[in-house]
């Protein structure tokens, strides 16, 4: 294997587990989302290490960016699975500033 595919072949996993560990949120599956994030830290660990020193190129890079901003967006929607109150006030700040600026008066009461 190459050093890039292998390099890709680590990103790929941790997307593999993050989608595993949402299967697992959506489904109240806690305990095996505990045993997910164990994998997951130690992937994220070895990915580190190979991260350092890897020159891609730009369609390499735009394959990156997609993995992580699939792996955020994995991670943000266990974050609101496990926090339902936090889930609501994400949901309230999503949108324009003139609405986020009246989630805030509306949170802590000022005019």
């Amino acid at each position: 294997m190459s050093s890039k595919a292998d390099y890709f072949a680590r990103y790929e996993a941790i997307a593999a587990v993050s989608g595993r560990m949402l299967r697992a949120a959506r489904s109240a599956h806690w305990n095996d989302l505990i045993d997910l994030q164990e994998e997951y830290r130690l992937l994220v660990d070895a990915l580190r290490v190979a991260d350092i020193g890897v020159q891609l190129s730009v369609p390499e890079r735009a394959r990156k960016f997609d993995l992580i901003r699939q792996i955020l967006a994995d991670d943000a929607a266990i974050r609101d699975l496990a926090s339902p109150g936090m889930a609501r006030y994400s949901a309230l700040f999503a949108g324009s500033t003139a609405r986020t600026s009246r989630v805030l008066r509306e949170i802590y009461g000022t005019s």
